[in-house]
């Protein structure tokens, strides 16, 4: 029987096929291969109590995508969520998120949130920058269920990670998506606007037959040091035209003259501040490298 793995806690996993859940254990040859079984995986199992829902996985089916942090695979969009205010949106964070969606192959969907609190409509702004590069934005204030339809829309017929700081409002968007206290909410601190992270295991909830939403731990931490600063410009869509015109192969767009990225810059074609928020991923992630040959050595 094959299903999905929706939830893992202690390594005992819960598999969804059809309408029925069991919880299963690894089968040993999978632990002596080193294949572990993560959320996302469709597995084959092995029924050993029909009565009380038990089995053992006996096969992991290849991957077509991997997150390594939270650990989640098959994952085909990632919704990422910011806040409008309180806490304030942090660009900075969302740019690697992008850029660590397009590594992977999945696709990123953007979420202002709370955009009522916004009195200045500053929302506005972030919406226009990534709405030009191409990608999708959706404004939603989730305590009022606005925008909410249509995000549920954009979710159907894919397995949907939500990513974003504490507090941004990823459980209040899921909770409005099911119309019911799925996940736990989390409160915002109103000494320093920061959230308190609730979430402490990764599962899958399912929409309908072929739609799944994850409320995921660890994405407030979001490490893309597995992307080379070497590569990190291929993530850029609205860099790859500009490329062409770079005067110097291997061209890293940061202090180069004649640098088709940094003319785009100029000429108002690609946005200074993202372009900024690049270069401070690219020499971070240049001192990740340089740190590790250092302890290396």
């Amino acid at each position: 029987m094959q299903g999905i793995i929706i939830e893992n806690i202690s390594n005992l996993y819960k598999i969804k096929i059809e309408n029925k859940i069991y919880e299963a254990s690894a089968r040993g040859k999978l632990k002596k291969d080193e294949i572990i079984p993560i959320v996302g995986d469709n597995v084959y199992i092995q029924v050993i109590d029909e009565n009380n829902n038990k089995a053992i996985i006996e096969e992991v089916l290849p991957r077509a995508t991997y997150i390594k942090r939270p650990k989640m695979s098959n994952i085909t969009q990632i919704i990422l969520v910011v806040s409008s205010k309180n806490p304030k949106p942090d660009l900075l964070l969302l740019d690697k998120q992008i850029a660590f969606a397009e590594y992977s192959g999945i696709t990123p969907v953007i979420v202002l949130n709370k955009t009522d609190l916004d009195e200045k409509k500053e929302f506005q702004n972030i919406e226009d920058i990534y709405k030009k590069i191409g990608y999708k934005v959706i404004k939603t204030v989730a305590k009022e269920n606005i925008g909410v339809q249509e995000l549920k829309e954009v979710l159907k017929g894919n397995i949907n990670a939500f990513s974003g700081n504490s507090g941004v409002g990823k459980s209040t968007l899921i909770n409005a998506i099911f119309k019911g206290n799925i996940t736990q909410e989390g409160d915002i601190s109103a000494k320093n606007k920061k959230g308190k992270n609730t979430t402490t295991s990764t599962k899958l909830y399912q929409i309908d037959e072929n739609t799944y939403i994850a409320d995921t731990p660890g994405f407030s931490t979001f490490d893309i040091s597995e992307i080379s600063y070497k590569d990190i410009d291929k993530y850029y869509k609205e860099f790859f035209d500009a490329k062409k015109k770079c005067q110097f192969v291997g061209c890293t767009h940061i202090k180069e003259e004649n640098c088709g990225i940094k003319q785009a810059v100029i000429q108002g074609n690609i946005n200074k501040d993202r372009y900024d928020r690049f270069c401070k991923i690219y020499d971070e992630l240049k001192n990740i490298k340089i740190g590790n040959n250092v302890k290396k050595k």
